[in-house]
């Protein structure tokens, strides 16, 4: 006979794994307490923890700018999630969700930032709950060109399979995803449907003003500033109506009363669309009110 404190323990720490495998296409952007709290419970219970459960389990870690370009940070969270959205289409692959990875890097003190300490990521995807783990770097190889790098580790063996790499301008990030992204899926041994091949070519977005509004809302968010947030998101969604995330990331803050349900002026929406680059670095401090120089903006 099963005692009772087994039974409810066990029963506790499915419920507290159940969360990260929920698919990353479906949950939301904003990091709530109930993600914290979750959070929280899987560091108390760290020592608890065995090899993840689920056998095609990914996580997603956020991609470190090694440029020195301040620029290019909004590509260490803005590649993550154009993954994250591929690799969520894959019906037999479960993706950690976005906001309870966040939550556990500031639990763990990593700040908002969410960048994974060197030597840290074996620790990191068992906390997970995840199989896999895939990260990587942004490098500088060439005046005008970026290598985008990735690392997609084994978790239970802690063996990297492979670092599947691309390069290109700035302006190339869409095939430049897409590359990593079949590369990867080849390293995981996971066979897609015909179906869900065609839904991997579709990008988050072809429009580059779009994708990069979509990524500063992200980090936005994460940092609080839901306003400011709301207002990328829609500037997203006027550079590209179909732009991933952005459409469910707004009615998401409206739901959670954290923006009111009214909608900016047309002339601000398009002044944010026609503004929004790699080098819009906007502070917490001046983010409602940051001019842009024309030279800023990336043309395709």
């Amino acid at each position: 006979m099963i005692r009772k404190p087994f039974f409810y323990t066990t029963i506790a720490a499915l419920i507290l794994v159940i969360p990260f495998l929920i698919s990353s296409a479906r949950a939301g952007q904003v990091v709530t307490k109930e993600n914290k709290s979750q959070a929280q419970a899987i560091i108390q219970k760290e020592k608890g923890l065995k090899t993840p459960s689920a056998p095609n389990t990914v996580a997603v870690l956020y991609f470190k700018n090694q440029t020195g370009q301040p620029e290019f940070d909004v590509l260490q969270k803005g590649i993550a999630l154009m993954l994250m959205t591929d690799l969520s289409k894959i019906e037999n692959l479960q993706v950690v969700e976005r906001v309870q990875f966040q939550a556990l890097m500031e639990e763990l003190g990593m700040g908002t930032s969410g960048l994974v300490e060197p030597g840290t990521e074996p620790r990191i995807g068992k906390l997970l709950q995840a199989r896999w783990l895939v990260g990587g770097e942004i490098l500088k190889v060439k005046l005008e060109s970026l290598r985008i790098k990735s690392d997609v580790t084994d978790v239970p063996a802690q063996n990297i399979l492979g670092q599947p790499y691309s390069e290109g301008k700035p302006q190339d990030l869409i095939s430049v995803e897409k590359s990593i992204l079949f590369e990867m899926i080849k390293l995981l041994k996971i066979e897609p449907t015909a179906k869900e091949k065609e839904k991997l070519k579709t990008p988050c977005s072809s429009n580059l003003q779009a994708l990069m509004a979509l990524f500063k809302g992200v980090d936005a968010s994460d940092r609080g500033d839901y306003i400011l947030a709301a207002e990328y998101y829609e500037a997203a969604l006027k550079a590209d109506a179909n732009v991933c995330v952005a459409r469910g990331a707004i009615e998401e803050l409206q739901i959670k009363g954290l923006i009111s349900g009214k909608k900016k002026s047309a002339d601000f929406l398009r002044s944010m669309r026609d503004r929004t680059s790699f080098t819009n670095q906007v502070s917490p401090k001046d983010a409602t009110e940051r001019e842009f120089a024309p030279k800023d903006v990336i043309r395709e």
